[in-house]
């Protein structure tokens, strides 16, 4: 069966990770930890090459969790991840004593932290595959999402 039109397919993830926001007038201003799960959807045409392995798909699943493993989780999983600008990033204990910490570009809230999983994971798909949106799940009732159509 031939498919032309584009499909959007999805891919879920989870993984373990611990921040703190820099100046923050709440409880999120102390170091704590999060499960999240992030969501990353495609939109593509299904290729349509009878004799190719993955015909009939916009992205091997597999194919897109090597790109999100490499690109996010090996990064940020189980990692502690503090604003550059927090002067608790230049604790040279930290590094000493914690083999993940990851001093970010800005404050690690979630709405940053899903853009540059965005940024990162879009540069590393094939031609032809878009990323559509991408949703960061910090807990069960707190959401971020970024949209492909939103920041074209």
């Amino acid at each position: 069966m031939k498919v032309s039109q584009k499909i959007r397919v999805t891919k879920e993830f989870g993984f373990e990770m611990a921040h703190a926001l820099y100046g923050h007038d709440g409880l999120c201003g102390n170091i704590h930890g999060h499960s999240y799960k992030l969501s990353v959807t495609l939109i593509g045409v299904p290729l349509n090459e009878y004799s190719n392995p993955k015909d009939g798909m916009v992205m091997d699943f597999s194919d897109l969790k090597k790109v999100v493993q490499r690109e996010v989780l090996d990064v940020f999983d189980h990692a502690l991840v503090l604003n550059a600008s927090s002067p608790h990033s230049e604790l040279n204990e930290l590094k000493q004593n914690f083999e993940k910490v990851i001093r970010f570009g800005g404050q690690p809230t979630c709405e940053n932290l899903v853009s540059y999983f965005a940024k990162r994971i879009s540069k590393s798909l094939p031609v032809g595959i878009i990323l559509h949106h991408v949703r960061l799940q910090e807990t069960p009732t707190s959401i971020a999402e970024w949209y492909f159509s939103d920041n074209c």
